[in-house]
């Protein structure tokens, strides 16, 4: 059994409108007419008004402090990955201290940390960096999982979940930092031009336990994902000479949407549940038109899903962290009332996988 009882998150302070974001990126990808307003039109049908990232460049028009002022030589990989090495600490510490706000946590006492991140790595890595800067233990129990993408938070779940259920007073950190905008690319292909309209830098943190603290908390009740081999192709992330590689498709939504009642229904029948047994919906705002298929195929209506909406307007696509700011903005909101209230949540990345998890509503 295990207790998620602490979320925070946190963003860079760099914040720029998807208006100001869209004019950077046509001057850095050199379009012409007809591709700048087909670029305009994708990051106005996107659901994004805002984006925060680790750079400053992209609300400027010169001056830059990490492109050159032509945009040639593009910055390498490696040159993208420092930045990451730079910038990444400080973001994760920031959504630590959002999580935890007891200034009398012994941070000593927690037994496990579980590091989550697909946009930069390097060794020793980001988790030992934490270890040394949050003043945890030299020998805590080390997990990193990187790659994995937008649907990572629910394996760093799944791994919380299993050291707490092995060990009855296990304390597990979970940290989910992503700096997506290092990895911008200035080929004007059909993926580029969707993927430079959603994502955007976050991290956020977990504090997950196996008791359940004074107040409210999630118990995650059961977990099922999925393969959709035909998406493979539709959605990938590789790492390139000039940073790391996103293909992004816009049939992903179609394929979430042939999978995802499926989905539902073997994660519900662990518990013989219903979907109108469900109170709230934390689903990973992928895109706007992933939220309104789920929608659609659920039958669920748009304000039961409006937690998911306000995160994509106000932040984009995080990756990992996204679905996590999700589920806070849903536990800020809980009272005495929601006792028992069941939360539905998805998430979805390369494979094309599709996670799904069901968490209970336990006040301690």
């Amino acid at each position: 059994m295990s207790f998620i009882t602490a979320i925070g998150t946190a963003v860079p302070e760099n914040r720029f409108s998807q208006e100001v974001i869209a004019s950077f990126m046509i001057r850095a990808m050199g379009l012409n007419r007809e591709d700048s307003r087909k670029l305009r039109t994708i990051f106005k049908a996107s659901g994004i008004d805002w984006r925060h990232s680790v750079l400053s460049d992209y609300g400027k028009t010169e001056n830059f402090s990490f492109y050159p002022e032509t945009f040639d030589p593009f910055p390498s990989t490696e040159t993208r990955l420092d930045v990451y090495r730079k910038s990444a600490l400080a973001l994760s510490v920031q959504a630590i201290t959002d999580c935890i706000h007891d200034a009398s946590f012994d941070y000593q006492s927690v037994t496990h940390l579980i590091v989550v991140s697909c946009t930069g790595m390097y060794a020793p890595g980001l988790d030992i960096d934490l270890v040394k800067q949050v003043g945890l233990r030299e020998n805590i129990n080390r997990l990193c999982i990187n790659f994995m993408g937008c649907y990572a938070a629910f394996n760093a779940i799944k791994a919380a979940h299993a050291f707490c259920t092995a060990e009855p007073h296990a304390r597990v950190l979970v940290v989910c930092t992503e700096t997506c905008s290092l990895h911008f690319q200035k080929k004007p292909t059909e993926d580029n031009l969707l993927a430079n309209a959603l994502f955007a830098d976050g991290a956020a943190a977990l504090l997950v336990e196996s008791n359940p603290r004074s107040g409210i908390n999630f118990q995650p009740e059961a977990f099922h994902n999925a393969l959709a081999y035909n998406g493979t192709e539709h959605m990938a992330w590789s790492i390139g000479n000039m940073g790391f590689e996103m293909k992004l498709s816009s049939y992903v939504p179609d394929i979430i949407k042939n999978g995802i009642r499926s989905l539902t229904e073997h994660l519900l029948s662990h518990l013989k549940k219903r979907l109108s047994d469900i109170n709230y919906f934390a689903i990973h705002p992928g895109g706007k038109r992933i939220l309104e298929v789920i929608e659609a195929q659920l039958n669920i209506p748009t304000n039961q899903n409006h937690h998911a909406y306000q995160v994509l307007q106000n932040y984009g696509n995080m990756s990992s962290p996204t679905v996590l700011f999700v589920l806070k903005r849903i536990y800020d909101e809980l009272n005495d009332k929601d006792e028992g209230a069941r939360v539905l949540s998805f998430a979805f990345g390369p494979g094309l996988t599709m996670e799904s998890m069901l968490l209970k509503t336990v006040k301690a």
